[in-house]
């Protein structure tokens, strides 16, 4: 993808590999916050075609790091109204590259989106627990696996949309559209690190 391994022009702590490895887990790298949103949104917009009720980037006044307190204070990515036993839900993404951390250990298909899950219920759960707020982590990987939080909650999405708006579409266009839009983000953190062509 590059024509030689270099420093990463933008966080200088890695190499940009000629694979273009570095470039989809780079947080530095101006498609990282891209592909979140751009994914968020199209989970958002998947909500909205379902007739679930939904609010993209709810100030929900609770969401911290436990570390440090209030001065952390984020909104929901999503808050989706009533979702489990009529209380709110704040879903909350992250993606990750499945390549991160690979040095020293054996490659696990999901461990990488499986850990960020599980770092992200440490960091929110009791918060929205304490609120009356019920917590699902939304993670994912550059390769598509989707954590079993995210696949359950796409599952009851299916359902719903299934029985609202029944056309053969909506068989399974929520798993599929999320899956492109993955890709699409990754697409496009790939293309913001080639190297401009002077013509």
């Amino acid at each position: 993808m590059l024509p030689f391994d270099e420093v990463c022009p933008i966080c200088h702590k890695a190499c940009l590999d000629s694979f273009g490895e570095h470039a989809v887990h780079c947080r530095e790298l101006p498609g990282f916050r891209y592909r979140h949103d751009l994914v968020r949104d199209v989970l958002f917009d998947i909500f909205r075609c379902a007739g679930i009720s939904a609010k993209k980037e709810a100030p929900v006044n609770f969401l911290t790091d436990p570390l440090e307190g209030r001065s952390t204070l984020r909104p929901a990515d999503i808050l989706v109204f009533g979702w489990v036993g009529g209380k709110h839900a704040c879903v909350d993404l992250t993606g990750v590259s499945p390549l991160v951390g690979l040095g020293s250990s054996v490659f696990t298909v999901g461990q990488a989106a499986l850990k960020a899950a599980s770092g992200k219920v440490i960091k929110h759960e009791k918060a929205c627990i304490d609120n009356q707020h019920v917590f699902i982590p939304f993670a994912f990987d550059t390769f598509a696996f989707l954590a079993p939080e995210a696949v359950d909650l796409l599952s009851r999405v299916q359902k719903v949309m299934h029985s609202n708006v029944m056309t053969p579409r909506s068989m399974d266009v929520v798993f599929k559209r999320l899956s492109f839009a993955i890709q699409k983000g990754v697409a496009a953190q790939l293309v913001a690190c080639l190297p401009t062509i002077s013509m």
